[in-house]
C-alpha cells in the first residue's frame, strides 16, 4: 500500500483523471438507479402504507382494481382478522377558480371508512369528517401549491370537494391520491358508471397477524383473494416498468464495472517497463502485485464513494416533481459490485506483472 500511495502522490494528474472517470461512471449509475426506483415507488406508495397482507377483488376483474366492483355488504362474507373497504375512482381536479387546462391534475380517489386500518396518518390539517371533504397526498401542496381549505372541482361533475388535510407518500399509478368517505366516493363513481341503489366498493383489504392468508375465508364465489405483492405486480404497467429499468440498470452497472476494470488493466500495462526495473532490483512479484491491488482499491473506492456522495447531494437539490428516491440496499450493492469488478481487473493486471521479464521490460 505504501508503494501504491507514493505513486498516486507522484503522478497526481494521471490518477486524478482516472478517479474522475470512476466518479462520473458511478454517479451516472447511482443517479439512474435512484430515478428508476423513485418512479417505480410512485406506483405503489399508497398501497405500501396499508401494511396489508392481501386484497379481495371481484372475481371477474382479472386483478385490475379499476374494473372491480361489488356491493359493500359482501364484506360480511369475508372472515379475516382485519378488513377494510376501499373504493377507487380516477378523476381530474383543478382549483375551482382556475379555468386553464394546465392547472388540471390527474388523481385517484380512495373511498374509505375513517376508522379502518388503511386510514392514512395526517401530516398537516385534519382527517375528513363530512361529505365532500378530502385528504390529499403531500405532493399536491409541494408541487402544485394546494392549501388546506382549497375548493377543488371535478371534471365532468358539478360537485366540488374541500381539501382539509395532507398525508405523505400516497400515490397510486403515479397519480396523487385523495382520500374521502364512502358517501363522496359513491357520488364520484356514479358519474362514470351510473347510480345504483346499493353501496359499491372496489376491494376489501385484508391484514393478518402472521402475514399469511391461510386463515382468511370467503363465503362467495363472486370474490377472489390475492396476496398484496401479487396485486402490486399486476398494477397496469408496473411490472413492465420495473423489468425495463431493472435490465437497463443491470447492464449499465455491468458495463461501468467492466470499464473501470479495463482502465486499471491498461494502466498496469503502461507501467510494465517500470515494473520490470523494480523486479530487476529484486522487488518480488508478490509485493508489486499487492501494490497494484491496493492502488486499485484506493482509486475505485475514492471514485465510487465520491460518485455516491454526489448522487445523495443531487437528490437533496432536485425538485419534488422529480421521482428520485434513495435505496440503501441498491446503493450498497452497486458500490460493492463496482469496487469488486475493479479489483478483478487488478488481479488480471497482477498476472501480467508476474509474467514480466525484467530484461525485456528494460529493453
Amino acid at each position: 500500500m505504501f508503494l501504491a500511495w507514493k505513486e498516486i502522490k507522484y503522478s497526481k494528474t494521471r490518477f486524478a483523471l482516472i478517479i474522475g472517470v470512476v466518479v462520473l461512471i458511478s454517479y451516472l449509475v447511482f443517479f439512474l438507479t435512484g430515478l428508476a426506483y423513485g418512479l417505480a415507488q410512485e406506483n405503489r406508495t399508497s398501497i405500501d402504507k396499508w401494511d396489508a397482507t392481501g386484497i379481495i377483488l371481484a372475481d371477474e376483474s382479472n386483478l385490475n382494481i379499476n374494473m372491480s366492483m361489488f356491493p359493500k355488504d359482501q364484506m360480511d362474507e369475508v372472515d379475516a382478522e382485519e378488513t377494510a373497504s376501499l373504493g377507487i375512482a380516477s378523476s381530474v381536479i383543478q382549483l375551482e377558480e382556475e379555468t386553464d387546462d394546465d392547472s388540471k391534475i390527474n388523481v385517484t380517489f380512495f373511498g374509505i371508512d375513517g376508522d379502518e386500518f388503511i386510514t392514512p396518518e395526517i401530516t398537516d390539517g385534519d382527517m375528513f369528517s363530512d361529505a365532500n371533504e378530502v385528504v390529499g397526498d403531500l405532493s399536491l401542496k409541494e408541487e402544485e401549491g394546494y392549501e388546506i381549505g382549497d375548493e377543488l372541482s371535478l371534471a365532468g361533475m358539478d360537485t366540488t370537494v374541500t381539501l382539509v388535510g395532507f398525508t405523505e407518500n400516497s400515490k397510486f399509478n403515479v397519480a396523487p391520491v385523495l382520500y374521502t368517505d364512502h358517501e363522496t366516493y359513491q357520488h364520484i363513481r356514479a358519474s362514470g358508471f351510473g347510480e345504483r341503489e346499493e353501496e359499491i366498493i372496489s376491494a376489501i383489504v385484508v391484514r393478518t397477524a402472521d402475514d399469511t392468508l391461510e386463515e382468511v375465508s370467503i363465503g362467495t364465489d363472486d370474490l377472489e383473494l390475492y396476496e398484496i405483492n401479487e396485486f402490486i405486480s399486476n398494477l397496469p404497467g408496473y411490472n413492465a416498468q420495473v423489468l425495463t429499468f431493472g435490465l437497463m440498470i443491470g447492464f449499465l452497472v455491468l458495463i461501468a464495472a467492466m470499464i473501470i476494470g479495463i482502465f486499471i488493466y491498461v494502466l498496469t500495462l503502461q507501467k510494465s517497463s517500470m515494473l520490470g526495473v523494480m523486479k530487476a532490483q529484486g522487488i518480488s512479484s508478490t509485493y508489486i502485485g499487492k501494490s497494484v491491488v491496493g492502488q486499485t482499491f484506493l482509486l475505485s473506492t475514492i471514485g465510487v464513494l465520491t460518485g455516491l456522495g454526489l448522487t445523495l447531494g443531487t437528490g437533496l437539490a432536485l425538485p419534488n416533481a422529480v421521482p428520485f428516491q434513495n435505496n440503501g440496499l441498491f446503493f450498497v450493492s452497486i458500490t460493492t459490485l463496482l469496487i469488486v469488478v475493479a479489483l478483478l481487473g487488478a488481479f488480471f493486471s497482477v498476472r501480467t506483472v508476474v509474467k514480466i521479464d525484467p530484461l525485456e521490460a528494460i529493453d
